[in-house]
């Protein structure tokens, strides 16, 4: 079951509540008895798979710098030979 944050009217507690996707999204407030409203906050945003990151683009790089360099050669510290 799901955390949600509640906030109460009137004496503006704000307290978590572990509750079914079925009850209401109100609740009652511990320290007053007041009534309470569930509060909404941001989800993070995960970014996963290809395309997010400088590395998934090398390959790309890699393969324009040897169309570039194509029928001239190098040897292991960078020089032409």
């Amino acid at each position: 079951m799901p955390i949600y944050q509640y906030q109460c009217s009137s004496c503006k507690l704000r307290f978590e509540l572990r509750q079914s996707f079925t009850d209401e999204p109100t609740a009652v407030c511990p320290a007053c008895q007041g009534v309470a409203q569930r509060l909404f906050s941001p989800v993070p945003i995960l970014f996963k798979g290809p395309g997010f990151y400088i590395t998934d683009s090398r390959e790309e790089r890699k393969r324009g710098l040897e169309a570039k360099t194509e029928g001239k050669k190098w040897d292991k510290k960078g020089k032409k030979s």
